[in-house]
């Protein structure tokens, strides 16, 4: 459903920014007493630090190193 292995992610300001928005946002939310939407920001913050930190894979990594 979502890409997060997209050429659009390869600079790490992006993946860091979104991952930072994501729990900044969680946080929010559990400081508003949104408990439910905290827990889903924080997942999904979760899920996007575990991908783009653990397990992501640049351009080079996924096209074998051949340049387009």
């Amino acid at each position: 459903m979502f890409d997060l292995s997209h050429p659009f992610f390869d600079p790490l300001w992006r993946r860091v920014a979104l991952t930072a928005v994501l729990f900044l946002w969680a946080m929010f939310e559990f400081y508003t007493a949104s408990i439910i939407w905290g827990i889903m920001f924080g997942a999904l913050g979760c899920w996007c630090a575990w991908s783009f930190f653990v397990g992501y894979r640049n351009a080079e990594k996924r096209d074998g190193g051949a340049e387009h």
